[in-house]
C-alpha cells in the first residue's frame, strides 16, 4: 500500500480519537492537533519497527501519549499554561471548549492527573482493555488496575461534591 493510502486510512480510522486523547490529555485544541500529526509522522517513519504484538490502535495511543508528553516537558508549554490570558484565549477558541463546560464528566476528568486522565482516556474513550492500556503505559495489569480505580474514585468524589448522586 502506498505511503499516501496508508497514511489516510490512519488518519480516518484513528484521527478523531487521537485529536480527543491528546486534547483532554493537553487541554490545547492547537496543541492537541500538533500532537496527532506529530503521532502520524512518526508513525510513518517507524511503522517497519512495528511488531504486531499490539493492535494498530493501541501502537498509535502510545505514540500520541509520548507526543503530548514531550509537549508538556517543554519549558515554553509550562509558561503558557500558567499565564492566565493564554488560559481565557485558550477558553475561547477551542472549539471542543463548549461541550467539556457542559459535561460534568469531562470536567472531572480534566481535573485528573496526567496519569490518572491517561487510565481514564484510554479505558472509556478509546475503549482499550486493561491489558492494552497497560501495554501502552509500560505498567503491569495490576497496576493498571490499581490506578484505573483511584482515577474513577477521584472522579466520582468530584461528581458528587459538584451534587451529582
Amino acid at each position: 500500500m502506498p505511503e499516501e493510502q496508508f497514511l489516510e486510512r490512519l488518519m480516518h480510522e484513528y484521527g478523531n480519537e487521537l485529536l480527543r486523547t491528546c486534547y483532554l490529555y493537553l487541554k490545547d485544541y492547537q496543541l492537541a492537533e500538533d500532537a496527532v500529526q506529530e503521532t502520524f509522522i512518526k508513525a510513518m517513519k517507524s511503522y517497519d519497527l512495528f511488531e504486531h504484538k499490539s493492535s494498530e490502535k493501541t501502537w498509535l495511543m502510545r505514540i500520541a501519549i509520548n507526543c503530548c508528553k514531550n509537549v508538556m516537558r517543554t519549558n515554553w508549554f509550562h509558561m503558557r499554561q500558567n499565564n492566565p490570558e493564554n488560559q481565557i484565549n485558550r477558553i475561547n477558541n477551542d472549539p471542543i471548549n463548549d461541550f467539556l463546560e457542559k459535561d460534568s464528566v469531562s470536567a472531572a476528568i480534566m481535573t485528573l492527573n496526567a496519569d490518572d486522565r491517561k487510565i481514564i482516556l484510554l479505558y472509556y474513550y478509546q475503549e482499550l482493555s486493561v491489558k492494552e492500556i497497560a501495554i501502552v503505559i509500560g505498567k503491569s495489569e495490576n497496576t493498571t488496575i490499581q490506578r484505573l480505580n483511584r482515577a474513577r474514585g477521584k472522579i466520582k468524589k468530584f461528581l458528587m461534591e459538584a451534587g451529582y448522586d
